[in-house]
C-alpha cells in the first residue's frame, strides 16, 4: 500500500530540516536519481480516467513495472514486476489485472515522465525506514504524433514504517515552507489533466433524487472494479466483497426504478455475474465453518479422512471454481456489462422523478420495500406444506437483504431513521442467513458421508458434525420470532 501526500513546489523552494520530528533519528540524503518512467495505457485513457496507473520505469531505487490501483483516499495499491527487456509490451501478469478496465483494448504508451529526483530519508533508532521525502524536477511529455510537453516541480512525502502522525507533521512543515497540496492525485494525473477533463459524464443536479441515486450506483461500480484484480488473484474475501458489490447494484437497479428506467438487461447480466461468483464463495464459507467445528471438537471424536473431505477436498473445488471466475472476468459477456454499467452512470436514464428533490420519491422507495418484507412474510406463513414454508423465508430472507440495501442507500439523505431500518432489516436477514447456512451445510455433509461411506471410510464424524448443524438450525429457527417481533 502507498501512503503519501503530494505537493506543489514553487521553483525555489527549499525542502525544510525534518530531523527534529518524532522517532527520527537520522536524516539521510538528500541524494540524487535520475528516473525514467513510460505510462502505459488504452488510447482513450481508460486507465487514467479511474486513477489507475501502469509504468515502467528505470533509475532510482525501484526500478521495474508498476501499476497502482485506487483504494482509499490517499491509500493506493501498488503491484511490482521486474523489468523486462521490452519497452513497449507490459507483462502479461499486470495486464491481466487491468482487464476490467481496458476490455480488449491495447496497452499503448501514452506519455513519458522523466523526473530529477532528490530523496531524503527519514531513520529511526534502528535505521528503519519511517518516511521518504521526493523532491521532484519533472519533465512530462504526452506521447503521440504531436507530442506535448510540460515541466514541473513537486514533493512528496511518504509513509513507509512511520504512522500517520509523523506523516501528518511532516506534511504541516512542508506547508509552513510553501508547500501547498497537490491538485492531481499522481504526476500522470496533473501531465493528462487537460485530456482528462475533456471525457465528460453527464450527471443528475445536485440535490436531487437522481443525484442520491446515480452517486450511490457509481460508489458500486467503483467498489466492483475494484475488487477484480483482488479476485483474479484470489485475494481474501475479494470474492464475496466482489459479489456484494454486484448483488448492491442489481438491488438498487430494482428498488429505484421509478428514478432510473429500462435497467432490467443489467439487472439481469448482474445476477449471471454473482452466480459466476457464488460457487468460490459458497465453498470459502463452508469450508471456514467446518474448520471451526474441527477447532472445537475433541480429537478423539474427529475420525477417518473426514478432515480431508471437508478441508483440502473443498479447497481443490474452490480452485477449480476459481478457474472459472478468471474465465468469466476474461470474457465479452463481462465486458459488455462493465460498459453497461459504464453508460448506465455517464448517461443514466433518468425518469422525471429523477429531477424532483429525494425526500418524498426516495421515502416512499424505503417504506414500500419495507412493507414487501411483511407481505412476503405473511405469505409464507399461510403455506400449509411445510417445505414449501422453507422456501418461501428464504424469499423473506431476499426482500430483507433487498429492504436494508435500499435503506443503506438512503442513510445520508435522512440519517438516523433509514439507519434504524437497515439496522432491523438485516437483523431478519442475519437470523434467516444463519438458518439456512446451517440447512445447506447439514446436506453437504449428508453428501460427502456418502461418498465416504462407498470408499469404506468411517462415516462417525460425520454424523457429529450433522447434529451440531441441526442444533444450531434449531436454535435459530427458535431465535427467528423473538428477532421478528422486535425488528417489525
Amino acid at each position: 500500500m502507498e501512503i503519501e501526500d503530494k505537493f506543489d513546489v514553487p521553483t525555489e523552494f527549499v525542502v525544510p530540516d525534518l530531523s527534529d520530528l518524532p522517532g527520527c533519528a537520522e536524516v539521510v540524503g538528500p541524494k540524487s536519481h535520475q528516473l525514467v518512467a513510460i505510462y502505459f495505457d488504452t488510447p482513450d485513457f481508460r486507465l487514467a480516467t479511474r486513477g489507475i496507473t501502469l509504468r515502467r520505469r528505470r533509475g532510482g531505487l525501484d526500478p521495474g513495472w508498476h501499476l497502482k490501483l485506487p483504494k482509499a483516499k490517499g491509500v493506493r495499491r501498488e503491484i511490482t514486476h521486474p523489468l523486462t527487456r521490452s519497452i513497449k509490451i507490459v507483462p502479461t501478469e499486470l495486464a491481466d489485472l487491468v482487464r476490467a478496465y481496458t476490455r480488449g483494448a491495447e496497452l499503448v504508451p501514452i506519455a513519458q515522465l522523466d523526473t530529477k529526483r532528490n530523496l531524503t530519508r527519514l531513520l529511526d533508532d534502528n535505521g528503519d525506514l519511517l518516511l521518504e521525502i521526493a523532491d521532484d524536477r519533472v519533465k512530462g511529455t504526452v506521447l503521440g504524433d504531436d507530442p506535448v510537453v510540460d515541466r514541473w516541480r513537486e514533493v512528496e512525502a511518504e509513509l513507509v514504517k512511520g504512522d500517520a502522525a509523523l506523516l501528518k507533521k511532516a506534511g504541516k512543515r512542508l506547508r509552513k515552507a510553501g508547500a501547498t497540496p497537490a491538485d492531481a492525485s499522481s504526476k500522470l494525473a496533473r501531465l493528462l489533466d487537460t485530456r482528462l477533463r475533456a471525457i465528460q459524464v453527464s450527471k443528475p443536479v445536485e440535490g436531487t433524487a437522481g443525484a442520491v441515486v446515480v452517486g450511490y450506483l457509481a460508489s458500486q461500480v467503483n467498489a466492483l472494479l475494484a475488487q477484480d484484480a483482488r479476485v483474479r488473484q484470489a485475494e481474501d474475501d475479494a470474492v464475496h466483497q466482489m459479489r456484494v458489490a454486484s448483488r448492491r447494484l442489481r438491488s438498487a437497479l430494482k428498488s429505484f426504478k421509478t428514478i432510473i428506467a429500462d435497467t432490467t438487461h443489467i439487472q439481469d447480466e448482474l445476477k449471471w455475474l454473482g452466480q459466476a461468483l457464488s460457487e468460490a464463495r459458497d465453498l470459502e464459507v463452508i469450508r471456514a465453518r467446518f474448520a471451526a467445528h474441527f477447532d472445537r471438537l475433541p480429537e478423539d471424536l474427529i475420525v477417518g479422512r473426514v478432515r480431508t473431505r471437508l478441508g483440502s477436498d473443498l479447497e481443490d473445488r474452490e480452485h477449480v471454481a476459481y478457474d472459472h471466475i478468471r474465465e468469466t472476468l476474461s470474457g465479452d459477456r463481462y465486458y459488455a456489462l462493465l460498459d453497461a454499467l459504464d453508460t448506465l452512470i455517464a448517461h443514466p436514464p433518468l425518469t422525471p422523478l429523477a429531477a424532483k428533490k429525494p425526500d418524498k420519491p426516495l421515502r416512499a422507495v424505503a417504506d414500500k420495500g419495507w412493507r414487501r418484507i411483511g407481505r412476503t412474510y405473511d405469505a409464507a406463513q399461510a403455506l400449509d406444506d411445510i417445505e414449501a414454508r422453507e422456501l418461501a423465508m428464504h424469499d423473506v430472507r431476499k426482500v430483507a437483504k433487498r429492504a436494508r440495501y435500499t435503506a443503506e442507500v438512503l442513510i445520508p439523505v435522512f440519517g438516523s431513521e433509514m439507519t434504524d431500518m437497515a439496522n432491523r432489516a438485516e437483523a431478519i436477514q442475519e437470523i434467516l442467513g444463519l438458518y439456512q447456512d446451517s440447512v445447506a451445510a447439514q446436506s453437504l455433509l449428508v453428501e460427502a458421508a456418502e461418498t465416504a461411506r462407498q470408499a469404506g471410510e468411517d462415516t462417525f464424524t460425520y454424523g457429529v458434525l450433522v447434529g451440531l448443524e441441526r442444533a444450531a438450525a434449531e436454535r435459530d429457527h427458535a431465535e427467528f420470532p423473538r428477532v421478528w417481533r422486535e425488528s417489525i
